[in-house]
């Protein structure tokens, strides 16, 4: 292993020094009782570190006996030798103590080392290698990292400033990807709330908040004359189609409209049954397993697969409205309750056109599609700024910790 990073902050220039893991953690053992102590209890999960059981599973282990549980004290890293080989590593940040499984091996950091910079380097591709080279175990899906193990692993270290430097930029950046999540939740929360409430509730004729300047009752309209469902279906393998894009329920993120980035194009998949042609405005809807809530508002030309319906509004139906239309908790329960049939769940041209809604002026429906799109604008850009950050993050654990045969640069 060398002994300085790919990158480095300037004024750094020193090697990093050799030290054992055992100079670096010292193993806690605080044996709690939840049921007496009134502490929670949490897990630990490799994606999400330390993660709070659910208040059901609290209930359900106070029936159990003989359970050992340790305490994770503020600033004590913990993790799983059993799984230590992927990464199941947490640290306590907060400011109350938790109760894990007494299977868990809990430590601190001694001093002169950065808790923030240490919990960053323990889930990094380099230590989980370091990590797979010591386990100990025959098989390798039993190997464990037990703390005498993880003791004798050589690890290079920076001085102390350096420490401090890196644990702090881990530090923002993390901070960053945790506000992007949260505002992206916030977002998708408001979206719910206005589906709800941008509706006429049952036996109502008007929603409960509305834009000003709009009055009067929704009008009943009946599916089949407000909306077409296309039968545009064409030959992907004529050639025609090549270049442009085939976006299939696979290819669509549940509940949200976003497409994913698993999309090829005509070409690429080497199509060669029937699909259905879409283009910009269309409303793309998947028909097998409504309850998966497939549906996307297009905004290029392209085909989709024969599970697909495309729908366009009529009679004064806008594409934006409709489009809001199939997003509500009422047309959900409809193409829930109406596709459940032996084999798989789907729903069909009849059962689709005797479906009835509330609409208002083609004006007010534009109003809602329009707000309704940009709230999803804006949960896709936060959505787009969490993933650059996290491909930020992961660049950057890769080559701010030394590496063999690594050529050295400044940051």
């Amino acid at each position: 292993m060398g002994n300085t990073p790919n990158v480095r902050f300037k004024g750094f220039t020193e090697d990093w020094e050799q030290r054992k893991l055992g100079d670096v953690f010292e193993q806690t053992s605080n044996l709690v009782n939840p049921k007496e102590d009134e502490i929670e209890l949490w897990s630990l999960t490799v994606e999400d570190g330390l993660t709070k059981k659910s208040d059901r599973y609290n209930r359900e282990f106070l029936v159990k006996k003989d359970d050992n549980f340790k305490e994770v004290r503020p600033g004590d890293i913990v993790y799983n030798p059993m799984n230590m080989t992927l990464g199941a590593v947490g640290y306590n940040g907060m400011t109350k103590s938790v109760a894990v499984s007494g299977y868990y091996t809990t430590m601190i950091a001694k001093e002169n080392y950065d808790t923030y910079y240490i919990n960053t380097w323990l889930k990094s591709s380099q230590a989980i290698r370091l990590y797979r080279t010591y386990a100990t175990g025959s098989l390798i899906e039993k190997q464990r990292v037990q703390f005498p193990t993880l003791s004798i692993i050589p690890v290079a270290f920076p001085k102390y400033e350096e420490q401090t430097m890196i644990g702090r930029y881990f530090s923002n950046l993390d901070h960053l990807i945790t506000l992007h999540q949260q505002k992206c939740d916030e977002i998708k929360e408001l979206k719910k709330y206005m589906l709800q409430n941008m509706f006429p509730q049952k036996d109502e004729k008007v929603p409960k908040i509305r834009f000003a300047g709009f009055t009067g009752d929704w009008e009943q309209r009946k599916w089949m004359n407000s909306v077409d469902i296309s039968t545009e279906m064409v030959d992907p393998a004529s050639g025609e189609y090549d270049d442009m894009p085939h976006i299939a329920p696979g290819n669509i993120e549940s509940f949200t409209g976003r497409i994913l980035d698993n999309v090829r194009t005509v070409k690429e998949e080497q199509l060669i049954s029937g699909k259905f042609r879409f283009r910009p405005d269309d409303v793309v809807y998947g028909k097998i397993n409504p309850q998966l809530g497939k549906y996307f508002y297009a905004s290029v030309d392209g085909l989709t697969s024969a599970d697909a319906y495309v729908f366009k509004g009529k009679n004064g139906i806008t594409q934006k409205f409709l489009f809001s239309v199939i997003q509500t908790s009422d047309f959900f329960k409809y193409s829930v309750s109406v596709s459940k049939r032996s084999g798989m769940p789907k729903i069909n041209r009849d059962e689709l056109n005797a479906y009835a809604f509330l609409a208002p002026s083609e004006e007010e429906q534009d109003k809602i599609g329009n707000f309704l799109l940009e709230i999803d604008h804006l949960i896709t850009l936060h959505q787009q700024k969490c993933a650059a950050l996290k491909e930020s993050k992961k660049y950057m654990l890769q080559n701010m910790f030394p590496q063999k045969g690594e050529n050295k640069c400044q940051n």
